[in-house]
């Protein structure tokens, strides 16, 4: 099964709008490029504060523990330039993303309008969707910089979204690979697909009755929701 309903929230065929994370959701988090970015971080920190890796590391898990993202914890307590620390933590090899012809496949059969809404960046959600193939598909990326660095889950900054390009709650759709990022968009109206991905900390609050879909192949469900997308129109 490439996902599993939950519970009802807008039938998958009726989407206006659909809200993508980025990093380790359009891409599968077995990747490894996520530890490639994190041995990015842990390697800023070390210059930054002058500390051993293990020490770099360790900062990094509690920031992003008590901040949301590493980036906010050391903007918070080290006052860093956060363009500064993200063109050197995203300044990574993409080959290890595979590609995905399912996943182009899937968006080429899926109408709405396509939106990404990362806590990165928009030269990194640029290189990644370019990387797969798949940049026509998304009409605009809002950013950590357009959210005023308050990253997910922080509610304001998703009103903003919102806001911005016209979101009618009631027929989007969010899929992230974080469970506990789905909360503001459920509290907004939006119905939630949460991706599970072999990442423990991202399964963080999977069982709270906020998210409507569990997914297991992001293709296969946006697949599904295209063909649901068909038979209605006819």
């Amino acid at each position: 099964m490439a996902y599993t309903l939950r519970r009802q929230g807008c039938p998958l065929g009726a989407v206006e709008t659909w809200v993508f994370d980025l990093d380790n959701t359009l891409y599968p988090a077995s990747c490894g490029l996520f530890p490639l970015v994190q041995e990015r971080m842990n390697e800023y920190i070390c210059r930054l504060l002058d500390v051993s890796l293990d020490e770099a590391k360790a900062l990094r898990a509690q920031y992003f523990r008590e901040h949301g993202t590493t980036m906010h914890g050391l903007m918070a307590v080290h006052r860093i330039d956060p363009h500064a620390f993200m063109a050197f933590v995203h300044d990574v090899d993409l080959s290890c993303v595979p590609a995905n012809p399912e996943l182009v496949a899937a968006l080429d059969g899926l109408s709405g309008r396509k939106l990404i809404y990362t806590n990165g960046s928009v030269p990194h959600a640029e290189n990644l969707l370019k990387h797969l193939g798949i940049s026509h598909y998304f009409n605009d990326i809002f950013d950590i910089v357009a959210s005023e660095f308050s990253p997910k889950p922080a509610i304001a900054p998703l009103r903003v979204f919102v806001e911005r390009f016209g979101v009618r709650p009631q027929g989007a759709l969010m899929v992230e690979d974080m469970a506990k990022n789905l909360v503001p968009a459920a509290a907004l109206g939006m119905t939630t697909a949460w991706v599970r991905t072999n990442v423990d900390w991202a399964a963080i609050g999977s069982d709270a009755d906020h998210i409507n879909y569990v997914v297991e192949d992001l293709a296969g469900f946006l697949s599904a929701a295209g063909g649901m997308e068909r038979e209605a129109s006819r």
